[in-house]
């Protein structure tokens, strides 16, 4: 599914009478949605299946099913499935013009299931930044993000955030503009980009990054090494691994040897390394805003199980950090269980590292313990500087970032 039904702004203020084809392919797309099958695969899969008469079509049918989800917590699940997506919309314009009018108590109690206010703080600034529809942020090549901006119209530099991070406002479908398939930018969500800063890497060093998936922070640590050095990338599905490779290819980026690795303690290679990235698989809390159909599948013991994983993967990589070397955790979710708890067990368990002084991000909260104890837990502290970014004070993705460095 291309970048602009996901993202493109209102060109409507709601559906119209008319719209009886949106309304049909949406409910489709929502009754074959599950835990097996997310909602943006199988809307994508229905967007490339049908010929549809125009792209703004296909565009808010991908918003009617996004607010659906958005707005689950609010409808009545025994009325007919189209009166429930078209309430949903009427939701998200009204939350749209009228966010004050939806009380900080209601929006709290019933945009994400009960679970979450046992393994994080659900302030009423989380969740309206959770309600509303995501900004597209894009990551222009080093030094480029002005000349990008020239190029696409329609786009801004946010350069008081981070380097060359850019939004874009327009509605053009950038998958294929001349620009992305030259490799000039990358369309990745500004936590995501800040992951990559904090890592700090140096052209000619040596880095892993463990959990790659797409590859999309291993193009951006590739692209502050200016293409030196060496970078493996590793993830446990090999079709992961084929597209990171397409998608290097397009990028100019060559710096890099790929390994299947499923995070158990045989290691892909014996190298030891300037800088390790565990980008871990995680709940995902962090990208409701963009993905809301996985509030509603993601439970409590997934949490826990993944928390385990984490602890396991960081555990595994420890050895591979050269002496002076950083070990960098990132994951994209908020929970108490998959952040501090992760940090304070492998703390405690190497002695080896000692906390790394991160950069400063203005967007992110620069301190060691950055998520306050959810209700049950005793108060925990952190040996390792972590940071914490809050959808409501980027316009991204949320993401927990913490770091080491291995003791000469």
């Amino acid at each position: 599914m291309s970048n602009q039904f996901r993202n493109a702004p209102g060109r409507r203020p709601a559906l119209q009478a008319g719209d009886s084809l949106v309304i049909q392919i949406a409910t489709e797309v929502i009754s074959k949605s599950s835990r097996e099958q997310p909602a943006d695969a199988v809307l994508r899969e229905a967007l490339r299946s049908r010929r549809l008469p125009t792209p703004e079509q296909q565009w808010e049918i991908s918003r009617a099913v996004f607010n659906y989800f958005r707005w689950f917590g609010w409808l009545e699940r025994e009325r007919p499935l189209p009166g429930q997506i078209k309430y949903a919309m009427e939701l998200a314009q009204g939350f749209a013009e009228r966010p004050q009018s939806f009380s900080d108590e209601k929006l709290v109690e019933r945009c994400v299931p009960d679970w979450v206010h046992e393994q994080m703080e659900v302030s009423p600034a989380w969740v309206r930044a959770i309600q509303s529809e995501p900004k597209l942020w894009l990551r222009a090549r080093h030094g480029q993000g002005g000349a990008l901006v020239v190029k696409l119209g329609a786009a801004k530099l946010e350069k008081d955030l981070l380097p060359d991070v850019v939004i874009y406002k327009g509605e053009e479908d950038l998958f294929r503009r001349a620009e992305f398939h030259a490799g000039e930018f990358e369309i990745q969500d500004l936590a995501s980009q800040a992951v990559g800063w904090l890592c700090a890497p140096q052209p000619g060093e040596t880095w892993w990054d463990a959990c790659a998936g797409g590859g999309g922070k291993m193009l951006h640590l590739s692209d502050l090494m200016e293409n030196k050095g060496l970078i493996w990338a590793s993830d446990r599905a090999e079709w992961r691994l084929k597209n990171l490779k397409r998608r290097a290819a397009r990028a100019k980026v060559f710096n890099f040897r790929s390994a299947l690795w499923d995070g158990d303690a045989k290691l892909p290679t014996k190298t030891k390394f300037d800088g390790v990235l565990v980008d871990a698989p995680c709940s995902g809390v962090g990208t409701w805003q963009r993905n809301p159909h996985a509030r509603w599948t993601t439970t409590l013991q997934d949490v826990q199980e993944l928390a385990q994983s984490q602890k396991q993967i960081l555990g595994n990589v420890a050895a591979s950090v050269k002496p002076g070397g950083k070990l960098i955790y990132s994951v994209c979710t908020l929970t108490q269980a998959e952040t501090n708890e992760v940090v304070k067990t492998f703390s405690e368990a190497h002695g080896e590292f000692e906390p790394l002084s991160l950069p400063e991000l203005k967007f992110a909260k620069d301190k060691s313990r950055a998520l306050p104890p959810p209700h049950g837990f005793g108060a925990t502290s952190t040996s390792a500087a972590a940071k914490t970014i809050w959808p409501q004070d980027c316009g991204g993705n949320g993401m927990f970032i913490a770091g080491w460095r291995r003791k000469p």
